[in-house]
């Protein structure tokens, strides 16, 4: 906060100012307090360098809580400062942290390093034969994706269930009739 006063007493450089900022946002974040690092990015009057202050702390891969906050923050105000690819990378990170959100606490840790990627998540959750938690990880992607194009489709999710209901019918012996 100091910090915050300084800069407005004397100039600093900009990319001490990006990492300033970032450093407090990634701070609170981590400390879980959602409600001062939305305040901090609302204070900050330059929008490139909040865009920049929020990117920068998403590349950092924070918790799963912070990536979340952050995903849906930059979708929210810089949806059309961003890439198309990069748009679809937040927003596919944005669903994937969702879903981590839906599955039981103990077991988030396992799944947290395909959080950006959720049609392989919710194929690791597969064949891991977690099939309650594959419920309502489809269930959740089906909502979110109502509308948007991030790369993947509901045609994809259920193509790839289609793909494990066939495995898990497929027999690789065949049954011999018992004579009597």
């Amino acid at each position: 906060e100091l910090c915050e006063e300084w800069e407005h007493l004397y100039p600093v450089p900009r990319e001490d100012l990006i990492n300033l900022h970032r450093e407090h946002l990634l701070h609170l974040l981590e400390m879980g307090d959602m409600e001062k690092a939305l305040q901090l990015l609302q204070r900050i009057e330059d929008p490139g360098i909040c865009l920049a202050i929020s990117e920068q702390s998403l590349d950092q891969h924070p918790n799963l809580a912070a990536s979340h906050f952050l995903a849906d923050y930059l979708t929210a105000h810089f949806y059309a400062n961003l890439t198309t690819a990069r748009r679809n990378e937040i927003q596919a990170l944005y669903m994937g942290s969702k879903v981590l959100l839906t599955l039981p606490e103990f077991s988030r840790v396992n799944y947290f390093h395909l959080s950006s990627r959720p049609l392989l998540m919710l194929e690791q959750l597969l064949m891991n034969m977690k099939v309650d938690w594959v419920a309502v990880a489809v269930q959740t992607l089906h909502q979110l994706l109502a509308g948007q194009e991030i790369g993947f489709t509901v045609e994809d999710i259920d193509n790839l269930l289609s793909k494990y209901a066939e495995k898990a019918l497929n027999f690789p012996f065949a049954l011999k009739e018992k004579r009597s």
